[in-house]
């Protein structure tokens, strides 16, 4: 039997070998990575150096760029360091470091795509109200329980999977996840799945709740209100929806993927699908906002075109 003290690394068992076209495969990752980095900096630049875009809206879009840079760099780094090493192995540290990124990352994301879509809610069914309901210091304060929250959740749960007695060190993916370590235990996981249980409807079915609720309000009022603000509603609430489609796409394969057997599907599109969400996310919301968000295109467009 192996326990926990004797276990230093993990071996991720999903790695193929393909042999030269490896650098193939890194050159296109690498470069990937390097799309995401310099659209979403752009964007938060962007944002961040725009007085006029000093909003409520445009700091919660900051805030899901910032996540989505914090995202992919938990991901990105040790797919493109595997992809070149011939064993595939990674630290008991630095496997719980990944783990509390991509973790934390997704939480975060739900949570802020949440906040949006309140935010969309006020300005779209109260807009005489939205300036004294969605103040600089609320908006301050949301943004803080966004990454607040899941930081401690997240160390919760891995102060319960670090101490666990384990019975193997082979994880059959390509990247570190807490239920494929739980799995791995030789002693009772009970109070690990409760609090993942627990966490899992707090921090993915509340948030998803309160997006469905804020939405059949915000259609309400487009069914019932002016051509004006049925446009309103499309224009900024579009991007949006598509943007928790895109994410809950590749979550919920997620979670099928690390809860059921799918043995019956094939090995590299099961590979593919488990990274989507952290590896098509990140590019797709700052590609998405900046095409379809009028001011941000704009002041885009004016940036990359050397206009003052």
């Amino acid at each position: 039997m192996i326990n926990s003290t004797q276990v230093s690394y993990f071996t991720l068992a999903a790695y193929l070998d393909t042999g030269v076209l490896k650098y193939l495969y890194f050159v296109v990752i690498l470069s990937f990575y390097v799309l995401i980095i310099c659209s979403n900096i752009l964007l938060i630049v962007v944002i961040c150096m725009n007085r006029s875009l000093h909003e409520p809206m445009y700091l919660f879009l900051c805030s899901l760029f910032v996540n989505e840079l914090y995202g992919s760099t938990g991901l990105f780094p040790l797919l493109l360091v595997q992809i070149l090493s011939d064993i595939h192995t990674v630290s008991v540290p630095f496997c719980f470091l990944q783990i509390f990124c991509v973790y934390s990352y997704v939480c975060v994301e739900l949570l802020n795509l949440a906040i949006m879509s309140y935010d969309r809610y006020l300005a779209i069914c109260y807009p005489l109200h939205y300036n004294t309901r969605m103040t600089t210091k609320k908006v301050a304060i949301l943004i803080a329980v966004t990454w607040l929250f899941p930081f401690l959740a997240i160390a919760g749960l891995i102060s319960l999977s670090a101490p666990l007695q384990l019975c193997g060190n082979i994880i059959n993916k390509v990247y570190c996840g807490n239920y494929s370590i739980v799995k791995l235990a030789c002693s009772n996981t009970r109070v690990n799945n409760i609090y993942g249980l627990i966490y899992t409807v707090i921090s993915i079915i509340i948030p998803l709740i309160l997006i469905l609720y804020t939405y059949l309000k915000i259609l309400r009022v487009c069914f019932s209100g002016s051509k004006q603000t049925r446009q309103k509603a499309v224009s900024t609430c579009t991007p949006h929806l598509a943007s928790l489609l895109n994410f809950s796409f590749g979550c919920c394969f997620q979670i099928l993927q690390s809860r059921f057997d799918m043995s019956s599907v094939p090995h590299m599109l099961g590979i593919l699908l488990s990274l989507y969400f952290l590896t098509c996310q990140p590019l797709f919301t700052p590609v998405l906002y900046g095409l379809k968000m009028s001011k941000i295109r704009l002041i885009c467009k004016r940036l990359l075109c050397g206009e003052v």
